[in-house]
């Protein structure tokens, strides 16, 4: 089985589980979907745990270079805070889905301790990252009422993430909007 089929394998997973969560699927449907015998996941990945643990860590690698990819394209904290929130946003699909980690923490019961190890090393990633956003926007004075960036990180994850399963539920991006707007608004122009 090629690294072709294996990537194959993973966007199937990650598409489906983002539209009807973990255990909304089976090797079944990603056999169908990529169009081999369900025999054949198994040689590279035996159980579904190991496919969400992979999952995981190739959210995280991506998530990981498109905040890098903020950080090159913007420079001013509340720039960086915008492009955050617009791709939160945009994982949306218009409320369709939510992003990986938000659809894997919504069926967390069903995840094995690697995965959940996975996700807090995800989340502990982004909260650090959005931290220094903060710190930014505080020395460049990008954004008003700047706390403790360490709770305004944490509080703006949270938020996303939250933002996220609410526009979920409505299947619009409207709640996402809503939530949001507070974060928008804090912009200094």
């Amino acid at each position: 089985m090629s690294n072709d089929t294996k990537a194959a394998l993973l966007d199937s997973a990650e598409r489906i589980v983002r539209r009807t969560g973990f255990d909304g699927f089976s090797y079944a449907d990603l056999a169908e979907d990529v169009g081999i015998r369900k025999a054949s996941i198994h040689h590279h990945f035996p159980t579904k745990a190991t496919l969400s643990v992979a999952m995981m860590q190739r959210y995280h690698a991506g998530l990981e270079q498109a905040c890098h990819q903020i950080d090159q394209r913007h420079s001013t904290g509340s720039d960086r805070l915008i492009a955050l929130i617009d791709l939160y946003r945009a994982a949306l699909n218009g409320g369709a889905s939510v992003c990986l980690c938000v659809a894997l923490i919504a069926g967390r019961e069903s995840l094995s301790g690697e995965a959940l190890a996975e996700i807090r090393k995800f989340r502990a990633m982004m909260v650090g990252w959005i931290v220094s956003v903060f710190e930014l926007a505080r020395s460049d004075g990008t954004l008003r009422d700047i706390a403790e960036e360490a709770l305004e990180a944490a509080a703006v994850l949270s938020l996303l993430e939250g933002a996220q399963l609410a526009a979920r539920s409505e299947e619009s991006v409207a709640p996402f909007d809503q939530a949001t707007a507070l974060l928008r608004s804090r912009v200094i122009a």
